[in-house]
């Protein structure tokens, strides 16, 4: 008997231990005022300043919806531009509230490095990128090529096992900062560069000549891109993982920052339960009923920020593909909220 009560005392300390740390991180953040972000820093489309230094980004949007989800005030947020080298590091020292910085979710950054990945807010591929007068069309025309690649990332694995896949011989460039790798490649160090086909297009985008580079059709790999949060930190985890997934189910239910507020008198239950006009989805996840509105007013659904940041409008020119709804032939797609 004293050794029943003597384990039920250790699973109660242990219990509401757990229920302490849980909350970490949104106390923090709460205390400060603001929400502190690892981001790309020079990343067209995903995570850059623009020339009059505002940030902007599919990563950096993801960073402002978290923010209004928390406090009601999109801006209410810091970015800290990380290399790939810095930002697991920067993540797991608690120098960043959580990492919006186009990161594959892999197994290993899940278990080992102590992290949690939540909703994917991006579905990639690694591809190469090449200048067209070399008059490459595949990538298994690259054997014995120079390849520009960053380390610290999955890419820098990902081309390593493709090339001893397919018995190609390769002389790796190995550069840490974004903008002296894209310098070396324009510059002709590099036969062709690696990366994830979203960051190609962008470095495409900043080209001297974007028309005189391709990317190839080939693609090596599976690139879920994913915010990510310290392991165990359960509650700050669900805020950052439904701030992503509030945007695909507004998407889905045809609310937009444009008609948002005509949206709070739809009878539809899932919009109701979205908008917090019927209450409980706040209060479940700690904060104000609001939360999903004040996202989608100030940042949008997924389909403004992909169209805003990286759609077919803007320099990138990239297709939904993957990254549509589930009923659009894509694979983006959101639980119940409720």
């Amino acid at each position: 008997m004293k050794l029943f009560k003597l384990c039920l005392v250790v699973a109660i300390v242990f219990a509401m231990s757990g229920v302490a740390f849980a909350g970490q991180t949104f106390d923090s953040v709460k205390a400060k005022g603001f929400v502190q972000v690892g981001v790309n820093g020079d990343l067209f489309g995903f995570g850059k300043p623009d020339e009059k230094g505002v940030w902007r980004g599919l990563d950096v949007d993801t960073a402002r919806a978290i923010a209004a989800a928390v406090f009601g005030d999109s801006n209410k947020v810091k970015f800290v531009p990380l290399t790939a080298v810095q930002r697991f590091t920067a993540l797991q020292a608690g120098e960043v509230d959580v990492l919006c910085r186009n990161a594959t979710q892999t197994l290993g950054r899940d278990t080992e490095l102590g992290l949690d990945f939540v909703q994917v807010n991006y579905y990639d591929g690694q591809g190469f990128l090449v200048p067209k007068k070399l008059k490459i069309k595949r990538a298994k025309e690259l054997d014995g090529a120079t390849v520009c690649v960053l380390p610290g990332t999955t890419t820098e694995l990902n081309v390593a096992d493709y090339f001893r896949t397919n018995k190609m011989k390769m002389k790796p460039v190995v550069i840490e900062q974004n903008a002296e790798l894209n310098k070396a490649f324009f510059a002709g160090r590099c036969d062709c560069m690696t990366s994830d086909a979203s960051q190609l297009a962008g470095v495409r985008s900043v080209a001297p000549n974007p028309d005189d580079y391709m990317i190839l059709p080939d693609i090596i790999s599976k690139e879920p891109l994913a915010p990510a949060v310290r392991h165990g930190d359960n509650q700050w985890k669900d805020v950052v993982n439904f701030s992503v997934l509030a945007m695909i189910e507004a998407e889905e239910l045809g609310i937009t920052s444009k008609n948002v507020d005509e949206m709070l008198k739809s009878a539809n239950p899932s919009i109701m339960r979205l908008l917090g006009v019927t209450p409980g989805n706040g209060k479940a996840l700690g904060l104000n009923e609001k939360w999903a509105y004040n996202i989608i007013k100030q940042v949008g659904n997924y389909a403004e920020i992909f169209e805003r940041n990286v759609g077919k409008n803007t320099p990138l020119k990239l297709e939904r593909g993957l990254n549509a709804l589930w009923k659009d032939g894509g694979i983006m797609y959101s639980p119940p909220l409720k």
